[in-house]
């Protein structure tokens, strides 16, 4: 297993958009020497740390291209739809792209893009 974790200016406003949008469980951890929440959704576990004012710069935009992580998914239909109904920002629609894997693209509250995907 594996974890992603990303830095947010809000930690509090991301947990929740995590939680109340893409239907991960949030845990905090805000008391610990170093503040975080847990985001969990099946065996995805998201890391959420505190910036220090930062504001949070996308892969695509600080490096040109790429997404800010991909998560192994077999019912892409189901997760699409689920997102589309709870208003996340599609940013591409379910297809398969010219590598071979059938994913969709999110946006999230701190901009990032987040694919959903597996080898077709």
């Amino acid at each position: 297993m594996s974890h992603c974790i990303f830095p947010a200016a809000d930690i509090s406003a991301t947990a929740s958009f995590y939680e109340h949008k893409m239907g991960f469980q949030a845990v905090s951890y805000l008391d610990a020497a170093e503040p975080h929440f847990c985001l969990y959704r099946d065996a995805t576990e998201i890391i959420l740390t505190q910036t220090q004012g930062q504001k949070v710069i996308p892969n695509r935009e600080q490096y040109g291209y790429g997404y800010d992580a991909y998560f192994i998914t077999k019912n892409q239909v189901e997760l699409q739809e689920e997102f589309v109904k709870s208003g996340v920002k599609i940013i591409r629609p379910l297809t398969v792209t010219d590598y071979n894997n059938r994913e969709f693209v999110v946006e999230d509250i701190d901009r990032r893009w987040i694919a959903f995907g597996i080898k077709d």
